[in-house]
């Protein structure tokens, strides 16, 4: 592999935690000319693939060491999970299991990125504000099920209300501040790749690609969502589709992989990789208590929070059109319910009765009811979401 982009020269004065201190102070002040293996080795510190695995590690450390405070926690202010009264007795025994456990995943990569990145980045800002946009809805909406005892949290006008705003609140940061091609990269077309305007051939302008942007961001968030059914299931497809992502951003920001495989050459989302290998450690140590038989939920703070955190880098790095590939699973759940839901109402308002294709969505419930055990279903779904991932990192040479 090509040895990574070195950053060169930072001024602002934001720039704190690890990356800071240990490259920018220590490194630069007494590594360079020092003969000490411990400060010259300080020097990997400006590459970005090693504050990524670190970045990774440190998510992970915190997700295992604080989990099971933040169980503990949870039990006693008594967050316990709602369970809808139409799901399966395996699922009606869940009920009471801690929840909100997202707070967690949320808690951690915040940490881990703000130790790892660097923090003059606007666009690591933009996802790290996205996300914890999206969490605070998804956070509304378990604290309205949990104070009144229902399964039901927010209206669905409601939540949508709330991710509509932080959809055009990133729309606006990329319009207002950030230099931001309007251009769509569209896979297998490397001519799409072009983002300068003349030259670029699916050049749409700004306000087309705010429906754009409103579509990928509610998308992807709802879709995680609604794939948060079962004990394990969105965390560990978070971890794979993350893992994909990671490496996909990590492409779109070294000129050298960007012109290799004609990709939108982004060097502004450089920091995006640190942000995405962080949520890499935070959902795999999320997955260490959310495993079968779960002792934590993630709750919509969390499944809503990594939704939107895949889209907004997605749009960032020019990669929304691959998300159907790196979260495939999420995508067929998503897919399953509109299909449930449109062929119901299309079935009633023409026969009078109202007919379904799957038994129970979304689709991870129709095969509960095949009575398919829970942890075949997640493994097998997980099985799927690595086939997608492969499949996302080999488009990166179809051009």
């Amino acid at each position: 592999m090509a040895d990574e982009s070195k950053i060169q020269n930072p001024k602002s004065k934001i720039q704190l935690m690890l990356y800071y201190f240990l490259y920018q102070i220590i490194f630069k002040q007494y590594g360079a000319a020092s003969e000490s293996y411990i400060f010259k080795g300080l020097n990997v510190i400006q590459y970005v693939t090693f504050r990524t695995a670190w970045a990774t590690i440190t998510a992970l450390l915190i997700s295992l060491l604080f989990g099971g405070k933040v169980i503990k926690k949870l039990s006693a202010l008594k967050v316990g999970q709602e369970i809808r009264e139409e799901l399966s007795h395996e699922h009606q025994a869940k009920k009471g299991t801690p929840t909100m456990g997202g707070v967690l995943i949320l808690g951690a990569v915040f940490l881990s990125t703000m130790l790892w990145a660097r923090l003059d980045s606007l666009y690591l800002w933009l996802a790290l504000g996205a996300t914890v946009s999206f969490g605070v809805i998804g956070f509304w909406d378990d604290y309205i099920k949990i104070v009144k005892k229902r399964s039901l949290g927010l209206t669905g006008k409601q939540k949508l209300l709330g991710q509509l705003i932080t959809a055009l609140i990133v729309w606006g940061c990329l319009y207002w501040v950030a230099n931001y091609p309007w251009n769509v990269s569209i896979p297998f077309f490397k001519a799409t790749a072009i983002s300068n305007y003349p030259d670029s051939v699916t050049w749409i302008y700004s306000l087309p690609y705010l429906v754009f942007i409103i579509f990928v961001l509610l998308g992807s968030s709802n879709a995680v969502n609604l794939t948060d059914g079962m004990d394990g299931l969105a965390s560990s497809v978070t971890f794979i589709a993350m893992s994909a992502l990671t490496a996909l951003t990590y492409v779109a920001s070294d000129r050298r992989w960007a012109d290799y495989l004609d990709l939108t050459h982004k060097p502004e989302a450089a920091e995006l990789t640190v942000f995405c290998g962080a949520m890499v450690g935070a959902s795999l140590g999320f997955l260490w208590y959310n495993a079968p038989p779960a002792e934590v939920f993630m709750g919509d703070v969390g499944s809503l929070a990594i939704g939107g955190a895949l889209g907004t880098v997605a749009i960032l790095t020019k990669q929304e059109f691959l998300l159907p590939f790196i979260g495939g699973v999420f995508i067929i759940e998503a897919f399953s319910v509109m299909i449930q839901v449109g062929y119901f109402k299309y079935t009633k308002r023409s026969t009078g009765i109202g007919k379904r294709i799957f038994r129970q969505a979304p689709l991870h419930h129709h095969f509960q009811m095949l009575d398919w055990k829970e942890p075949k279903i997640v493994f097998r779904f997980v099985i799927i979401a690595i086939l997608f991932a492969l499949l996302s990192l080999s488009t990166l040479k179809l051009r």
